[in-house]
């Protein structure tokens, strides 16, 4: 898959392991829908980046929750596309997307990443190398 670049620059990439945040950067992670952030991605952003137990989607502290453990990978999309949406009235803030649903949730990046082409050209949302 090619990476796009925005006019000149190599485009940023989210990092494999993110261990800290800009006052400015949300950690956006897979959730489920209960909230229950007990594994992967959505531990750390409990420890460390404010996701809220019972909160299993959107803003929460420095983090931002994507439920991708409801079912099929049709069921993740609505959320995506709420989640892009949001970033795009946020120009203040920077969303770090981790491989969301490409952990425990057991999708793979070829089944994920095609819902988050919108993406691209959104200067605020940087997204995993690949997607």
């Amino acid at each position: 898959m090619e990476q796009t670049k925005a006019e000149g620059q190599q485009k940023r990439t989210t990092p494999e392991y993110i261990t800290e945040l800009q006052p400015n950067e949300i950690f956006v992670f897979g959730s489920n829908l209960k909230g229950m952030h007990g594994g992967g991605a959505a531990y750390i952003a409990y420890r460390k980046f404010g996701a809220v137990m019972g909160q299993g989607v959107g803003l929460q502290g420095q983090s931002y929750g994507i439920p991708t453990m409801q079912g099929g990978v049709e069921t993740i999309r609505p959320y995506v596309d709420e989640f892009i949406e949001f970033a795009k009235s946020r120009n203040d803030l920077t969303f770090l997307v981790t491989r969301i649903g490409c952990g425990i949730a057991g999708f793979t990046d070829e089944e994920i990443a095609p819902m988050f082409e919108k993406c691209h050209g959104v200067e605020n949302i940087v997204l995993p190398p690949g997607w």
